[in-house]
């Protein structure tokens, strides 16, 4: 079959992006469109006391100003996963008397210009009474701190736990060894290519349209629809073309998304919204955010006796739409991943803070928890003297062990953990690591090595998905999803599934995704689910197709028994055909499927994998060069394995970006001191390792019926230990917390330079 599953086919979508023809929500034009900004809070906690628009709405081509008092008939943005009982932490969309973090949204301004709405913007008069903030995990659990939200007990808003703690701790009181970290995750922002942008329409016959980048348009258009401006959800449609990264945070509803809709049918004209990258850095969903203290215990033959964990998670001002679920019931159960624990304990404090809200940033909690047991596991074979490969070969589930519950909520089907470690030890040339470290002493270098294995749950939190295909009279077949692409290439691989299930080229399928007109129902993409559940579906819908094409060609070729095969429908033992085009003409409208996959008992997949990054130091300058760096992971069947390429290598670029450079940083004042890329470091090209091996060893998944197991996150979740490892190993066993800046490090290899001569 040309270029079916398996098949590395170039991206179909690429000629459309890479010559402009590429349409994003700001590309979006129609006629009369007014433009909107919104006003944001200079302080990180203060109360209202007095707002006048009166100077703002004079400011020539200023058609309106909209603050909370305008808009109080809305609901909130909502939390899905409240974990704080009946405290609730509501964010309006706009504030009404407190803003809560820089950024908090206070009027909406909309005029014929975007220049006109910022100077409307700045003629908007506003009288702040400052209230004390708390601008961290600690300032916000120090005894007597300020509390975000006065009915809260505290700004520790939730525990959640699982695990048995008795029986960690009788692991532990048993170990002969046990190694102890108190672990810093730092705060990252998504800085996707595109910024968020919204164009809100109303039509009095058919209600409301929203243009708007997500990762998703049937759920969003429930929450906005029903949560939000109280209307029946057909009177919403959403629409996402082209969506320029999305890394989680385009999942989530945000102020501007109602806004624009109110804007448009009390105005009567389409209102667009479009973000700047300052509106990103304050409003955009950040990352990770957390402080845990983990614990790790050890028999005298190296073996784990018990784990345990006790996290911080940072929430910023509110619970975000899926912000407290992340360290809890997304990465808090795959904690100590595949390796043989007898018992663990997770526990995990909701902390607010006078902060932008935390919510799922690629991995969404599973790298949070890799990276927890990788360190540890690394610090305590330093401990005891036993080599970092050996002590993982040690511990790591054997596939005779498989399936395995790991206790705390999870049963790991299937995989060759030993294997994956043995081929990424050889393909990382374990023995050739002394000749290279001396090589690199001789140039004055430091120079380490770091392993990380780890394990994600990949589409855990689905029930459903969802396809719809049909077919146009000249043969081509369209195929609707439930998912959405941020730049993965579902438009090829979605293609290369059909195509081989209907036996025609990629060339005659067309994936049509982001339109609830188009498709009104689906699950979205997040989680690495898309391919799995929404690749199930295309299969599914495809089989229906073809039911659907015998019962049409059945009376068309006057045949009760009807053969299909590459396209092509026939009658029995006869040369009578017809093809889908054919079909499609004669029965206009009536040659189509729709396929729901959804299984009895729902289940997640497991990729996984082992990272193998090595490191060189230069101690008169800091700078880490990633010298070399490979991974073999298990992804199940690969799709396609070049789009897997393209998303281990972005992932792999995340999280390095987070181990060597990102760090959204707040003064005591919970002003934001990294709102701008003159501020925040991303990787560039130069930061990246020359090359990046890989390989898989795949065993399909035994939960879906493409075999898949998901890898859009996967690059993320081995990159920040595997590197952060090498570095500590590069610096003799020093530990340090991301990012490991050029001066964090210049200044520890002082340090160690001093002890050294010292000695």
């Amino acid at each position: 079959m040309k270029f079916g599953v398996g098949q590395s086919v170039k991206r179909v979508e690429d000629v459309r992006l890479l010559t402009g023809l590429g349409r994003f929500t700001d590309d979006v034009q129609v006629a009369g469109e007014l433009y909107a900004t919104t006003l944001r809070s200079p302080y990180g906690h203060a109360r209202i006391t007095a707002i006048d628009t009166t100077a703002a709405k004079a400011v020539p081509g200023v058609v309106a100003v909209y603050t909370h008092a305008d808009i109080v008939q809305y609901g909130d943005v909502p939390c899905m996963v409240p974990l704080s009982g009946p405290l609730k932490t509501p964010r309006l969309l706009l504030t009404g008397d407190t803003v809560r973090f820089v950024g908090d949204g206070v009027a909406f301004i909309v005029a014929e210009t975007r220049e006109a709405a910022r100077a409307g913007a700045d003629a908007v008069e506003i009288d702040y009474e400052e209230l004390p903030v708390v601008a961290s995990i600690e300032a916000a659990i120090a005894e007597g701190a300020p509390k975000v939200w006065p009915d809260a007990a505290s700004n520790s808003i939730f525990d959640w736990q699982v695990g048995a703690a008795d029986k960690a701790a009788e692991g532990m009181a048993a170990a002969a060894h046990v190694t102890r970290l108190r672990i810093v995750q730092n705060r990252v922002a998504p800085t996707s290519m595109e910024v968020r942008a919204a164009l809100g329409q109303w039509d009095e016959a058919s209600g409301f349209t929203l243009h708007v980048g997500s990762q998703g348009v049937a759920g969003m258009r429930g929450i906005i629809a029903g949560g939000i401006l109280k209307v029946e959800p057909d009177q919403l449609r959403i629409v996402t073309g082209d969506v320029g990264g999305g890394f989680g945070m385009k999942s989530f509803v945000y102020p501007e998304y109602a806004l624009v809709l109110h804007a448009a049918r009390d105005l009567g004209r389409p209102v667009k919204w479009t973000g700047d990258r300052s509106d990103a850095f304050q409003t955009d969903t950040h990352g990770r955010a957390m402080v845990s203290d983990g614990a790790l215990g050890f028999d005298a033959d190296g073996l784990i006796t018990a784990m345990t964990v006790e996290t911080w998670s940072d929430l910023g001002a509110y619970q975000s739409q899926f912000g407290p679920a992340i360290q809890t019931m997304a990465g808090g159960r795959i904690m100590g991943g595949v390796y043989r624990i007898p018992a663990i304990h997770n526990l995990v404090h909701g902390i607010v803070t006078n902060t932008t809200p935390v919510d799922a940033y690629r991995g969404a909690g599973r790298p949070e928890s890799a990276y927890i047991m990788e360190r540890l596991i690394e610090a305590g074979a330093r401990d005891l003297g036993i080599g970092v490969d050996e002590i993982r070969r040690r511990n790591l589930l054997r596939p005779d062990e498989l399936p395995h519950d790991n206790g705390i909520g999870l049963n790991f089907d299937i995989g060759n953990f030993p294997a994956v470690l043995a081929k990424s030890l050889e393909q990382a040339d374990w023995q050739g690591f002394p000749t290279r470290k001396a090589e690199a002493a001789r140039k004055g270098l430091r120079y380490g090595r770091g392993i990380a294995y780890y394990v994600e749950i990949a589409g855990g939190g689905s029930q459903d998905e969802y396809a719809d295909v049909r077919v146009a009279a000249d043969g081509m077949v369209e195929v609707a999803v439930g998912t959405q692409s941020n730049g993965q290439g579902h438009e090829t691989a979605y293609a290369q599934v059909v195509s081989e299930r209907l036996g025609i080229d990629v060339e005659s399928i067309r994936i049509v995704q982001g339109d609830t007109e188009r498709l009104e129902v689906g699950s979205g993409t997040g989680g690495s689910r898309s391919m799995a559940w929404g690749g199930a579906a295309c299969q599914l819908a495809a089989d229906d197709l073809i039911v659907r094409g015998k019962e049409l060609a059945g009376p068309q070729l006057d045949a009760t028994d009807i053969d299909y095969a590459e396209g092509v429908f026939r009658a029995r033992g006869t040369n009578r055909t017809t093809s889908f085009g054919e079909l499609a003409a004669a029965h206009p409208g009536a040659l189509d499927g729709r396929a729901r996959y959804k299984p009895d008992a729902p289940k997640p997949t497991f990729p996984n994998g082992c990272h193998i990054a090595e490191v060189e130091i230069d101690p008169a300058t800091g700078k880490v060069r990633v010298a070399r760096y490979g991974l073999v992971d298990d992804f199940g069947v690969l799709v396609n394995p070049m789009l897997v390429l393209g998303q281990i290598h972005g992932g792999v670029a995340q999280g390095l970006g987070q181990a060597l450079l990102e760090n959204i940083v707040y003064d005591d004042a919970a002003q934001l001191q990294t709102g701008s890329f003159m501020d925040y470091g991303i990787p560039r090209a130069d930061d990246m390792p020359d090359a990046i091996t890989f390989t898989t060893l795949g065993t399909p998944s035994p939960t879906n019926p493409l075999g898949v197991k998901g890898c859009g996150e996967a690059g993320t979740i081995g990159a920040m230990p595997s590197v952060m490892n090498a570095i500590i190993d590069a610096l003799d066993g020093t530990q340090l917390e991301m990012p490991a800046t050029p001066e964090k490090l210049w200044r520890l290899c002082r340090s160690l330079e001093v002890a050294q001569a010292a000695e």
